[in-house]
Protein backbone atom coordinates (compact mmCIF):
# COMPACT_ATOMS: atom_id res chain seq x y z
CA UNK A 1 0.00 0.00 0.00
CA UNK A 2 1.25 3.26 -0.95
CA UNK A 3 2.71 5.86 1.50
CA UNK A 4 2.52 2.96 4.31
CA UNK A 5 6.39 2.65 4.91
CA UNK A 6 6.71 6.57 4.63
CA UNK A 7 3.90 7.33 7.40
CA UNK A 8 5.63 5.16 9.90
CA UNK A 9 8.68 7.39 9.38
CA UNK A 10 6.33 10.52 9.75
CA UNK A 11 4.78 8.79 13.44
CA UNK A 12 8.05 8.03 14.76
CA UNK A 13 9.27 11.52 14.54
CA UNK A 14 6.10 13.50 15.44
CA UNK A 15 4.70 14.84 12.21
CA UNK A 16 0.99 12.98 12.55
CA UNK A 17 -1.39 14.96 13.71
CA UNK A 18 -3.91 12.98 15.63
CA UNK A 19 -6.74 14.06 13.62
CA UNK A 20 -7.92 16.11 10.32
CA UNK A 21 -11.14 17.41 9.67
CA UNK A 22 -12.79 18.66 6.28
CA UNK A 23 -12.41 21.78 4.25
CA UNK A 24 -15.17 23.19 1.87
CA UNK A 25 -15.92 21.53 -1.06
CA UNK A 26 -14.24 22.84 -4.02
CA UNK A 27 -17.65 23.60 -6.73
CA UNK A 28 -18.01 20.57 -9.07
CA UNK A 29 -15.98 18.18 -7.30
CA UNK A 30 -15.61 16.00 -4.24
CA UNK A 31 -14.84 16.75 -0.34
CA UNK A 32 -11.74 18.39 -0.55
CA UNK A 33 -8.17 18.28 2.51
CA UNK A 34 -5.28 19.79 2.88
CA UNK A 35 -1.77 18.99 1.85
CA UNK A 36 -1.41 18.49 5.80
CA UNK A 37 -3.66 15.42 5.82
CA UNK A 38 -2.03 13.07 3.38
CA UNK A 39 0.57 12.02 6.16
CA UNK A 40 -2.58 11.53 8.11
CA UNK A 41 -4.45 9.48 6.00
CA UNK A 42 -1.34 7.04 4.78
CA UNK A 43 -1.39 6.28 8.99
CA UNK A 44 -5.11 5.44 8.86
CA UNK A 45 -4.99 3.37 5.02
CA UNK A 46 -1.59 1.53 7.22
CA UNK A 47 -4.25 0.76 10.07
CA UNK A 48 -7.04 -0.89 8.11
CA UNK A 49 -5.06 -1.96 4.68
CA UNK A 50 -6.11 -5.72 5.56
CA UNK A 51 -9.05 -4.85 4.21
CA UNK A 52 -8.85 -1.53 2.33
CA UNK A 53 -8.75 -2.10 -1.64
CA UNK A 54 -5.91 -0.51 -3.58
CA UNK A 55 -5.50 3.02 -3.85
CA UNK A 56 -3.37 5.67 -6.46
CA UNK A 57 -2.58 9.51 -5.68
CA UNK A 58 -2.25 11.57 -8.58
CA UNK A 59 -0.96 15.27 -9.23
CA UNK A 60 -2.69 17.28 -11.93
CA UNK A 61 -0.17 20.37 -12.97
CA UNK A 62 -2.08 22.86 -14.69
CA UNK A 63 -1.50 25.95 -16.94
CA UNK A 64 -2.43 28.07 -14.64
CA UNK A 65 0.32 27.67 -12.35
CA UNK A 66 -1.33 25.35 -9.82
CA UNK A 67 -1.66 21.72 -8.95
CA UNK A 68 -4.30 19.70 -8.21
CA UNK A 69 -4.34 16.25 -6.24
CA UNK A 70 -6.39 13.28 -5.64
CA UNK A 71 -6.38 9.86 -4.21
CA UNK A 72 -8.33 6.89 -6.13
CA UNK A 73 -9.55 3.71 -4.20
CA UNK A 74 -10.07 1.25 -6.68
CA UNK A 75 -13.40 -0.36 -6.94
CA UNK A 76 -16.86 0.35 -8.82
CA UNK A 77 -17.03 2.77 -9.00
CA UNK A 78 -14.00 3.95 -8.25
CA UNK A 79 -13.97 6.64 -4.99
CA UNK A 80 -11.99 9.93 -5.02
CA UNK A 81 -10.71 11.48 -1.89
CA UNK A 82 -9.54 15.13 -3.42
CA UNK A 83 -7.31 17.78 -2.06
CA UNK A 84 -7.13 21.42 -1.88
CA UNK A 85 -5.26 23.17 -5.03
CA UNK A 86 -1.89 24.50 -4.83
CA UNK A 87 -2.29 27.63 -6.20
CA UNK A 88 1.68 29.05 -5.88
CA UNK A 89 3.01 26.54 -8.29
CA UNK A 90 5.01 27.73 -11.83
CA UNK A 91 3.04 26.83 -15.18
CA UNK A 92 4.58 23.56 -16.26
CA UNK A 93 4.12 21.72 -19.59
CA UNK A 94 5.65 18.37 -18.43
CA UNK A 95 6.01 16.82 -15.13
CA UNK A 96 7.80 13.57 -13.53
CA UNK A 97 6.70 11.76 -10.50
CA UNK A 98 6.11 13.27 -7.03
CA UNK A 99 8.43 11.53 -4.19
CA UNK A 100 7.11 12.49 -0.40
CA UNK A 101 10.15 12.78 1.33
CA UNK A 102 11.47 14.40 4.88
CA UNK A 103 15.13 16.60 6.08
CA UNK A 104 17.51 14.71 7.88
CA UNK A 105 16.15 15.87 11.53
CA UNK A 106 12.17 15.08 10.46
CA UNK A 107 11.25 18.51 10.98
CA UNK A 108 10.24 18.95 7.16
CA UNK A 109 8.06 16.83 4.99
CA UNK A 110 8.39 17.96 1.35
CA UNK A 111 8.00 16.14 -2.17
CA UNK A 112 10.30 16.61 -4.90
CA UNK A 113 9.71 16.13 -8.95
CA UNK A 114 11.17 17.42 -12.41
CA UNK A 115 9.24 19.45 -14.50
CA UNK A 116 9.47 21.26 -18.11
CA UNK A 117 8.61 25.06 -18.73
CA UNK A 118 9.75 25.54 -22.10
CA UNK A 119 13.07 24.59 -22.97
CA UNK A 120 14.40 24.38 -19.49
CA UNK A 121 14.13 21.24 -16.79
CA UNK A 122 13.78 22.49 -13.05
CA UNK A 123 13.70 20.09 -9.85
CA UNK A 124 11.20 21.98 -7.63
CA UNK A 125 11.17 20.87 -3.98
CA UNK A 126 7.45 21.56 -2.41
CA UNK A 127 7.46 21.36 1.12
CA UNK A 128 4.06 20.03 3.12
CA UNK A 129 2.72 22.63 6.05
CA UNK A 130 2.81 21.12 9.27
CA UNK A 131 -1.18 22.17 10.01
CA UNK A 132 -4.19 22.58 8.42
CA UNK A 133 -4.21 26.57 7.91
CA UNK A 134 -0.93 26.18 6.09
CA UNK A 135 -0.18 25.95 2.25
CA UNK A 136 2.65 24.55 0.37
CA UNK A 137 5.65 26.01 -0.26
CA UNK A 138 7.05 25.50 -3.87
CA UNK A 139 10.95 26.25 -4.77
CA UNK A 140 12.33 25.72 -8.26
CA UNK A 141 16.01 25.25 -9.40
CA UNK A 142 17.20 25.39 -13.00
CA UNK A 143 18.96 21.89 -13.94
CA UNK A 144 19.03 22.42 -17.26
CA UNK A 145 18.45 24.12 -20.91
CA UNK A 146 17.27 22.53 -24.34
CA UNK A 147 14.40 20.55 -23.70
CA UNK A 148 12.14 22.16 -26.24
CA UNK A 149 11.73 19.40 -28.04
CA UNK A 150 10.84 16.45 -25.22
CA UNK A 151 7.30 15.57 -25.40
CA UNK A 152 7.52 13.69 -21.93
CA UNK A 153 9.65 12.61 -18.91
CA UNK A 154 9.31 10.34 -16.73
CA UNK A 155 11.65 9.22 -13.48
CA UNK A 156 12.67 5.94 -11.85
CA UNK A 157 14.24 5.72 -8.24
CA UNK A 158 15.39 2.52 -6.98
CA UNK A 159 16.62 3.67 -3.60
CA UNK A 160 16.00 0.12 -1.25
CA UNK A 161 19.37 -1.64 -1.71
CA UNK A 162 22.25 -0.99 -3.69
CA UNK A 163 23.39 -0.39 -6.65
CA UNK A 164 21.07 2.29 -6.41
CA UNK A 165 20.01 4.48 -9.43
CA UNK A 166 17.78 7.16 -10.52
CA UNK A 167 17.01 8.06 -14.35
CA UNK A 168 15.18 10.77 -15.98
CA UNK A 169 13.71 9.34 -19.20
CA UNK A 170 12.66 12.13 -22.31
CA UNK A 171 10.74 11.42 -25.05
CA UNK A 172 11.91 13.26 -28.06
CA UNK A 173 9.90 14.60 -31.04
CA UNK A 174 12.62 13.01 -33.08
CA UNK A 175 11.43 9.77 -32.54
CA UNK A 176 14.17 8.73 -29.39
CA UNK A 177 13.88 7.57 -26.12
CA UNK A 178 16.67 9.21 -24.01
CA UNK A 179 17.98 8.23 -20.49
CA UNK A 180 19.82 10.27 -18.03
CA UNK A 181 21.50 9.55 -14.44
CA UNK A 182 20.27 11.95 -11.89
CA UNK A 183 23.49 12.94 -9.87
CA UNK A 184 24.22 15.86 -7.28
CA UNK A 185 21.19 17.93 -8.29
CA UNK A 186 21.92 17.52 -11.77
CA UNK A 187 21.51 15.28 -14.82
CA UNK A 188 24.31 13.20 -16.78
CA UNK A 189 23.39 11.92 -20.49
CA UNK A 190 23.59 8.33 -21.09
CA UNK A 191 22.24 8.25 -24.87
CA UNK A 192 19.33 8.12 -26.80
CA UNK A 193 17.52 4.92 -27.30
CA UNK A 194 15.87 5.07 -31.26
CA UNK A 195 12.52 3.41 -32.44
CA UNK A 196 9.73 5.02 -30.12
CA UNK A 197 8.51 7.43 -33.13
CA UNK A 198 4.52 7.01 -32.67
CA UNK A 199 4.72 6.84 -28.52
CA UNK A 200 3.08 9.24 -26.83
CA UNK A 201 2.36 8.70 -23.21
CA UNK A 202 4.67 7.33 -20.87
CA UNK A 203 5.63 6.56 -16.82
CA UNK A 204 7.61 4.03 -14.75
CA UNK A 205 6.24 0.39 -13.68
CA UNK A 206 9.26 -1.44 -12.13
CA UNK A 207 12.44 -0.06 -11.11
CA UNK A 208 15.16 -2.60 -9.83
CA UNK A 209 18.53 -2.85 -9.53
CA UNK A 210 19.06 -3.96 -12.64
CA UNK A 211 16.96 -2.70 -15.08
CA UNK A 212 13.75 -0.34 -15.25
CA UNK A 213 10.36 -0.53 -17.21
CA UNK A 214 8.31 2.31 -18.59
CA UNK A 215 4.88 1.92 -19.78
CA UNK A 216 3.82 3.21 -22.44
CA UNK A 217 1.21 4.02 -25.36
CA UNK A 218 0.89 4.96 -28.92
CA UNK A 219 -0.73 7.14 -31.16
CA UNK A 220 -2.55 4.12 -32.66
CA UNK A 221 -3.61 3.15 -29.12
CA UNK A 222 -1.20 0.14 -28.73
CA UNK A 223 0.15 -0.14 -24.61
CA UNK A 224 3.68 -1.37 -24.24
CA UNK A 225 6.21 -2.84 -21.52
CA UNK A 226 9.12 -1.51 -22.31
CA UNK A 227 12.24 -3.23 -20.06
CA UNK A 228 15.56 -0.91 -19.76
CA UNK A 229 18.81 -2.65 -18.18
CA UNK A 230 20.59 -0.10 -16.67
CA UNK A 231 23.99 -1.43 -17.96
CA UNK A 232 24.57 1.07 -20.87
CA UNK A 233 25.04 -0.97 -24.01
CA UNK A 234 22.09 -2.69 -23.47
CA UNK A 235 18.99 -2.63 -25.92
CA UNK A 236 15.49 -1.99 -24.50
CA UNK A 237 12.99 -5.09 -24.69
CA UNK A 238 9.48 -3.97 -25.94
CA UNK A 239 6.75 -5.93 -25.30
CA UNK A 240 3.18 -5.50 -26.62
CA UNK A 241 0.32 -5.67 -24.19
CA UNK A 242 -2.41 -4.33 -25.91
CA UNK A 243 -2.81 -3.38 -29.33
CA UNK A 244 -5.56 -1.55 -29.25
CA UNK A 245 -8.27 1.15 -26.78
CA UNK A 246 -5.70 3.07 -25.43
CA UNK A 247 -4.96 6.36 -28.17
CA UNK A 248 -6.74 8.59 -26.02
CA UNK A 249 -4.94 8.54 -23.23
CA UNK A 250 -2.08 11.27 -22.95
CA UNK A 251 -1.13 10.30 -19.66
CA UNK A 252 -0.76 7.51 -17.31
CA UNK A 253 -0.42 7.02 -13.63
CA UNK A 254 1.21 3.67 -12.30
CA UNK A 255 1.19 2.44 -8.77
CA UNK A 256 1.62 -1.12 -6.95
CA UNK A 257 -1.32 -2.71 -5.77
CA UNK A 258 -0.72 -6.29 -3.57
CA UNK A 259 1.79 -8.57 -2.82
CA UNK A 260 2.11 -10.04 -6.27
CA UNK A 261 3.65 -7.23 -8.61
CA UNK A 262 0.74 -5.50 -9.34
CA UNK A 263 -0.95 -2.46 -10.60
CA UNK A 264 -3.21 0.28 -10.82
CA UNK A 265 -3.09 2.59 -13.63
CA UNK A 266 -4.95 5.65 -14.40
CA UNK A 267 -5.24 6.71 -17.84
CA UNK A 268 -6.26 10.44 -18.73
CA UNK A 269 -7.89 11.66 -21.70
CA UNK A 270 -6.65 15.33 -21.79
CA UNK A 271 -9.31 16.65 -24.67
CA UNK A 272 -12.06 15.42 -22.24
CA UNK A 273 -10.37 16.00 -18.70
CA UNK A 274 -11.33 12.31 -17.84
CA UNK A 275 -9.50 9.57 -16.21
CA UNK A 276 -9.95 5.83 -15.98
CA UNK A 277 -9.20 3.68 -13.64
CA UNK A 278 -7.36 -0.04 -14.59
CA UNK A 279 -6.06 -2.91 -12.34
CA UNK A 280 -3.22 -4.88 -13.97
CA UNK A 281 -1.15 -8.27 -12.62
CA UNK A 282 2.55 -8.36 -13.39
CA UNK A 283 3.37 -7.01 -16.66
CA UNK A 284 3.50 -10.23 -19.21
CA UNK A 285 2.92 -9.00 -22.49
CA UNK A 286 -0.10 -10.30 -24.30
CA UNK A 287 -0.75 -12.22 -21.12
CA UNK A 288 -1.20 -9.29 -18.68
CA UNK A 289 -4.55 -9.20 -17.39
CA UNK A 290 -6.01 -5.91 -17.24
CA UNK A 291 -9.52 -4.89 -15.33
CA UNK A 292 -11.31 -1.86 -15.94
CA UNK A 293 -12.84 0.13 -12.94
CA UNK A 294 -14.59 2.65 -15.20
CA UNK A 295 -14.30 6.57 -15.15
CA UNK A 296 -13.28 8.39 -12.05
CA UNK A 297 -15.76 10.94 -10.59
CA UNK A 298 -13.30 13.83 -10.89
CA UNK A 299 -11.95 16.71 -13.52
CA UNK A 300 -8.61 16.09 -14.64
CA UNK A 301 -7.43 19.56 -15.68
CA UNK A 302 -3.82 19.03 -15.37
CA UNK A 303 -1.19 19.55 -18.52
CA UNK A 304 -0.50 15.87 -17.52
CA UNK A 305 -0.89 14.06 -14.48
CA UNK A 306 2.16 12.20 -12.27
CA UNK A 307 2.48 9.80 -9.51
CA UNK A 308 2.05 11.13 -5.93
CA UNK A 309 4.29 8.09 -4.13
CA UNK A 310 7.43 8.18 -1.59
CA UNK A 311 11.02 7.87 -2.09
CA UNK A 312 11.20 4.77 -0.50
CA UNK A 313 8.12 2.60 -2.10
CA UNK A 314 9.60 0.82 -5.27
CA UNK A 315 7.34 -0.32 -8.01
CA UNK A 316 7.49 -3.72 -9.38
CA UNK A 317 4.72 -3.94 -12.18
CA UNK A 318 7.18 -6.16 -14.39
Amino acid sequence: MKLQRFAVVLAGVGLLATSVSSVPAIAGKAESKPWSAKAVQATTKQATAAAEACFTSVASPTTSATVEARDITAGRPPAVDQYDPITNFVATRANATWYLAANATGTQVYYYGLLLQGGNLYRHTTYLPTSETGVPRPTFKKVGSGWSSFKSIATSNYSVALPRHAYLYGLNTNGSLYRYAQVSGGIRSLGGLPGFRGFKAMTVLSETATYDTLLMTTNAGALYSVHIPVTATAKPVLKLIRSTGWSAYESLVVQGCGERGGSLVVGVDHDTKAGYLYAMSKANGASTAITSYGKVSSVFNGVNHVSLTTHYDQLVGE
